[in-house]
């Protein structure tokens, strides 16, 4: 048997994009979903809000603290011997939760950052004006904040990407799993994870470019 089949490494490359979208949207939902979470749990510390700010801070441990692949398995396999209603979820309805969860966690982190480097006499002269809280931070703060945010959440976006290569263990069909699939198949393992890191290669350079691209618009207008 060859070392390296390339005859079979190039034929199994349009067959792993099959499922590129799978990969693609897993990510995009939960940048999404991770983000409303994050900006929530962010407004929550920056405020201090009583009750629920211990429970963000522990929340941010538990999440940052523990492997992501952990908490899919925890979500998927463990949750529902607890909650037997969660049976009828999907793998890849976890999958985004779980991925949703895990970046919301450090987003939180890089957006709560985002707002203090907002001049605080800005929000002070905003409350001054009669603006709520809320208010203050929707006109205000969050605009500016937003800017300052961009790259490090670009990155969050990145390592999502990447994080989405799990979801293959809770039985998601995307390029990771074509991958396991096809190379147990022809024993042909390395050229199969060889597409993949050439793939996911590509996208995340491809991300790159747009941030960089996204960086430069929001420079210029400063």
């Amino acid at each position: 048997m060859e070392v390296f089949s390339f005859k079979f490494a190039v034929g199994l490359i349009p067959l792993m994009l099959k499922y590129l979208h799978v990969t693609l949207s897993m990510s995009v939902l939960s940048l999404i979903f991770g983000l409303m979470v994050a900006t929530v749990i962010a407004l929550i510390v920056q405020a201090k809000v009583k009750i629920l700010y211990p429970i963000t801070r522990v929340y941010v441990s538990f999440f940052r603290g523990t492997p992501l692949i952990a908490q899919l398995f925890f979500l998927y396999f463990g949750l529902v011997q607890i909650f037997p209603s969660l049976r009828g979820m999907d793998a890849f309805t976890a999958a985004v939760i779980g991925l949703s969860l895990n970046a919301s966690a450090y987003m939180a982190e890089t957006i709560r950052g985002a707002i203090s480097s907002v001049d605080k006499g800005q929000r002070e002269a905003a409350l001054s004006c009669g603006m709520t809280y809320l208010q203050m931070m929707r006109r205000i703060v969050l605009p500016q904040a937003a800017r300052v945010a961009i790259p490090a959440l670009s990155n969050n976006f990145i390592d999502i990407i990447k994080g989405s290569s799990l979801a293959f263990a809770l039985g998601v069909t995307e390029i990771m799993a074509t991958a396991q699939m096809e190379g147990a198949a022809a024993y042909r393992f390395f050229e199969a994870f060889t597409d993949v890191i050439i793939i996911y290669w590509a996208i995340i350079s491809i991300m790159s470019f747009a941030q960089k691209k996204l960086e430069q618009k929001l420079n210029s207008a400063y």
